[in-house]
C-alpha cells in the first residue's frame, strides 16, 4: 500500500551544470501530471509526462524541472523561427515605416530564435530522464512509508469495526427473539380482544405480523459487511493501487451498517451501529490519501 502524498528529488550531471527534477504529489481521484520545465526544455514535457505517469498510479502530480548551469549553453539557429519572426518583423515594418532596416539585434532577441543545439539537446533529455527517474526512486520510498503507518491506522479501525460486527453477531439472535416474543404477545393480546368482542381474526394480520420479525434479522447483512471487511485487510497487504478499490468497498460497508440499523429494535445493537459508522467514516476519510 502506498500513500498519494509524497516528495521526491534527484539531479543529472551536465558538462555546463547540471538538471535538478522535484516531484510532488497530493490527493486526486485520477493520475494528473502538471510538468514545469525551462525554456531550454520546453520540448521534453510530454516525454517527462510519460515517464511519470508509467510509475504512478494514482493522484496529482506536479513535476518542476531546473536547469543550473555553471557555462555557456551551446546554442544553434533556429532558421524556421528565424524566418517566421523575420517575416512579422517586415509586415511590421512596412505597415509602420516602409524602407527602414530591420537590426539584427532585434531578431536576437525574439525567444526561441536561438535553440540548444542538437548534441546539447541530447544532453538535456538524458539528463531529464535521470534526473526524474531519481525524484520517482525517493517519492516511491516517501509513499511507501507514509503507506506503512496508513495500512496501520486502517488495520487498527478495521478490526474496530469487526469487534463492533461480532457483539452484533452475538446480540442479533437474543435481540430477533425478544422481537418475536413481543409480537406474539401482541397477536394474543389482538385475538383475545377480537375474541371478547366477538370479532372473527385476521389471519393476514398475524402473518403480516410474522413477516416483519423475519425482516428483523440481520444476519445476512452482518455476514455481507465481514466479507467487506475481510477483503480490505487483503487490500491492505497489496502492492498495487488499491484506494478505489477500498472505498468502493466502504461505500457498501456502510450501506449495510445502515441497513442494520434500521432493521435493529435493541438499543445495544443501535449503540454497536453508530460505533461501525463512526469508524467507517473514519476508514472513509484515511482511504482518500491511499493510492
Amino acid at each position: 500500500m502506498r500513500s498519494m502524498t509524497g516528495f521526491g528529488s534527484g539531479e543529472a550531471s551536465l558538462p555546463e551544470g547540471r538538471v535538478v527534477a522535484e516531484l510532488r504529489t497530493v490527493n486526486s481521484r485520477h493520475l494528473e501530471v502538471r510538468v514545469r520545465l525551462p525554456r531550454e526544455m520546453s520540448d521534453m514535457g510530454m516525454g517527462v509526462e510519460q515517464q511519470i505517469r508509467a510509475r504512478l498510479g494514482r493522484g496529482r502530480c506536479d513535476a518542476v524541472l531546473r536547469l543550473e548551469l555553471s557555462g555557456q549553453v551551446a546554442l544553434a539557429l533556429d532558421h524556421h523561427r528565424a524566418r517566421a519572426a523575420l517575416r512579422a518583423l517586415e509586415e511590421l515594418r512596412d505597415a509602420c515605416c516602409p524602407g527602414s532596416d530591420i537590426p539584427l539585434s532585434l531578431l536576437a532577441a525574439i525567444p526561441d530564435v536561438f535553440v540548444p543545439a542538437e548534441q546539447t539537446l541530447v544532453a538535456l533529455r538524458q539528463a531529464a530522464a535521470l534526473a526524474v527517474e531519481q525524484a520517482l526512486n525517493a517519492l516511491e520510498e516517501a509513499r511507501l512509508r507514509e503507506g506503512v503507518a496508513l495500512r496501520e491506522d486502517l488495520t487498527r479501525r478495521v478490526r474496530l469495526v469487526e469487534e463492533q460486527v461480532e457483539r452484533l453477531s452475538r446480540r442479533s439472535p437474543e435481540a430477533h427473539a425478544a422481537i418475536r416474543r413481543r409480537l406474539a404477545e401482541r397477536i394474543r393480546a389482538l385475538l383475545a380482544a377480537e375474541a371478547a368482542e366477538g370479532l372473527s381474526s385476521s389471519p393476514r394480520l398475524e402473518q403480516e405480523i410474522v413477516a416483519f420479525a423475519d425482516r428483523s434479522d440481520v444476519q445476512e447483512e452482518l455476514t455481507r459487511l465481514k466479507i467487506h471487511l475481510a477483503r480490505m485487510e487483503e487490500l491492505f497487504a497489496a502492492q498495487g493501487p488499491v484506494g478505489r478499490e477500498l472505498d468502493f468497498l466502504l461505500q457498501e460497508a456502510n450501506r449495510e451498517a445502515n441497513t442494520v440499523g434500521a432493521k435493529a429494535q435493541d438499543a445495544a445493537m443501535a449503540q454497536s451501529v453508530v460505533a461501525i459508522k463512526a469508524e467507517l467514516e473514519r476508514l472513509r476519510e484515511q482511504v482518500q490519501n491511499v493510492e
